[in-house]
């Protein structure tokens, strides 16, 4: 279905991460990048669970970095 050639950048990690931050209660929120999309990744940990979902912006659309190899 995908090509491999297409969604591979070279020998780099396909994610990156942009940001961390740690709350008081022992919460993380961390902003991930694909490099290969540049769409942008909020992940949570709270508790015991996590989550992951596309971060939005203030016009509720995905946020894209256009040059995403960062």
């Amino acid at each position: 279905m995908f090509s491999k050639d297409k969604y591979e950048v070279s020998k780099e990690k396909r994610f990156v991460v942009k940001s961390v931050d740690q709350v008081a209660d022992g919460s993380q929120y961390t902003i991930v990048v694909d490099r290969v999309t540049g769409v942008h990744y909020l992940q949570t940990w709270v508790g015991g669970g996590s989550s992951i979902t596309p971060l939005l912006d203030a016009q509720g659309r995905v946020v894209i970095e256009h040059s995403p190899n960062v």
